[in-house]
């Protein structure tokens, strides 16, 4: 365990160069940390658009600095650079780097945000596992997007992993047992969740035909689910405003394509018909699926948690298991059925 007292920022792994030294004062400490890394599984271009709001709205003072040169591969993921009549300019350096960033109504929090390193993921998930323990982060979230057989005229599903089951119980019902390529995330993931800290990750799933273009529904719904399980209010307003653009395209282009309208008219039976059953358990979405507010976001978990801690509590006290109803049997379904549900209940 790194010593979180105070003095430099200590990195065992030699990866990142701090801004910053330590003390009680300086209001870094005892925050929750959002992760985003973009190149892998960034269906609907969903974590760089959150990525650029978070940073765009709130400010780019790094708190650490990762040295990317030793974590990526520039051959397989190469910087922009920009040709003018003659010249060179505006070459675009890659960064991967923790920020300290404050939410609508003024609360602290960190964000761990950049290209996914392609070397050393053993070194990098170390060296943010040391920052979490020198900055004792309450919490860590991180969120990726997938791409999924479901309609963009359902409300975008989600599936939470993690150590908190309060959040994962209250947001996904599906639980398949599935083998995929891994992200650093997950890495990191495992790696905190064996330091004995909190962690949380949400997938967004994000309709397959829409994967390859921006598509900012997807980052409305991460920053939603992030900020209802940190109660933070995260900047959304702009991005919601281009969802609605998009949408509005959408629905012309498949006006105009009676091949496009089956298309979505049968991802919309098989939407329907494999959520039908399903109890909503969303802590998001309303009973008409309107979106809520923030401070609605926050609230909600707020009561959530609230209510279930209690329901631990008299469960412990009755010597029974919080949660647990006889004869109930919540595997969930195979993994071809999560597959073609896209719920986030």
């Amino acid at each position: 365990m790194i010593d979180p007292v105070s003095g430099p920022l200590q990195d065992p792994a030699g990866l990142y160069t701090a801004a910053l030294e330590l003390s009680r004062d300086e209001g870094i400490r005892g925050l929750p940390l959002i992760m985003g890394f973009t190149g892998f599984a960034d269906a609907g271009h969903a974590v760089r658009q959150i990525v650029d709001e978070l940073i765009r709205v709130q400010g780019d003072g790094a708190l650490a600095a990762f040295d990317v040169d030793q974590l990526l591969d520039y051959r397989s993921r190469r910087p922009r650079i920009r040709f003018v009549e003659d010249h060179l300019e505006g070459y675009e350096s890659p960064r991967l780097a923790l920020y300290r960033l404050e939410d609508g109504l003024g609360r602290p929090y960190l964000l761990l945000a950049g290209p996914e390193p392609d070397l050393q993921w053993e070194r990098f998930a170390r060296a943010v596992v040391g920052l979490v323990d020198q900055l004792e982060v309450t919490q860590t979230l991180w969120v990726h997007a997938i791409p999924m057989p479901v309609p963009h005229t359902r409300p975008l599903g989600v599936t939470v992993h993690g150590n908190r089951p309060e959040l994962v119980e209250g947001i996904s019902r599906w639980k398949p047992v599935v083998e995929f390529p891994s992200a650093v995330g997950h890495l990191i993931e495992l790696r905190l969740i064996e330091g004995g800290h909190d962690v949380t990750g949400f997938v967004v799933h994000v309709p397959h035909y829409l994967a390859e273009a921006e598509y900012p529904g997807a980052a409305v719904t991460g920053l939603e689910h992030l900020g209802a399980a940190a109660s933070l209010m995260l900047p959304s307003d702009r991005l919601r405003e281009a969802a609605r653009d998009v949408e509005r395209q959408v629905a012309e282009q498949v006006a105009a394509s009676e091949e496009i309208r089956e298309v979505v008219s049968g991802l919309e039976e098989r939407f329907d018909d494999r959520t039908a059953e399903i109890p909503r358990r969303s802590l998001l979405a309303g009973p008409a699926d309107e979106l809520p507010t923030a401070e609605d976001l926050g609230a909600a978990v707020e009561a959530y948690l609230a209510s279930h801690g209690e329901a631990d509590a008299e469960a412990d006290d009755a010597g029974g298991s919080p949660g647990e109803e006889p004869g109930t049997d919540d595997a969930g379904g195979s993994p071809g059925e999560a597959a073609g549900s896209g719920a986030s209940e």
